[in-house]
């Protein structure tokens, strides 16, 4: 699934809304995993959203309020948006280790202070991730975030950090 990263182009989607303080505990409950042979992408929000992860589509975007991604260290947050193809989430605010986590993964988590409210549950979403701009298209309604620093934007580009490291070694060990 391209999300538009390589180059940075916008990021469009229908929108899935969550509200205040979802954990990773929220996004992969591991007590629905362990011993029953299921994958990630089957206990996504299932605890408090049963049945999501059969109606999201790859494209589509979360929109979160305050303290999304909070808890513990789980990757397994992060890797979940990915293998279910979503565009990006953007929240009020973001937890620190969830916000870290997706942008070393070049996966797109963008707060912004205020976003959850110009937005309903199904109304589509753009995000310019250079400008710090997210759009609700249904409405019209914009708002302005705290564009990525450039360091970030080319971590994004590159699909991630590893991606980012890799192609600077191979770029310092050829001749």
């Amino acid at each position: 699934m391209d999300t538009g990263m390589r180059d940075l182009k916008p990021v469009r989607g229908k929108t899935w809304k969550f509200g205040n303080n979802i954990s990773t505990t929220d996004i992969t409950p591991f007590e629905l995993y362990w011993g029953k042979h299921r994958t990630m992408r089957e206990i996504a929000f299932e605890a408090i959203r049963p049945g999501w992860k059969d109606e999201v589509k790859p494209g589509d975007c979360i929109v979160g309020g305050e303290n999304f991604g909070f808890g513990s260290h789980r990757a397994s947050a992060n890797e979940v948006m990915v293998d279910l193809g979503i565009g990006c989430v953007v929240a009020d605010s973001i937890a620190r280790i969830f916000y870290r986590n997706a942008i070393s993964m070049g996966f797109l988590a963008f707060p912004c202070p205020g976003v959850s409210r110009i937005f309903k549950e199904g109304d589509n979403l753009e995000l310019d991730a250079r400008r710090g701009i997210v759009t609700n298209l249904t409405t019209g309604e914009s708002i302005q975030g705290k564009p990525y620093p450039e360091e970030l934007l080319n971590i994004l580009r590159a699909g991630g950090l590893m991606p980012l490291l890799k192609e600077r070694v191979e770029k310092e060990s050829s001749p």
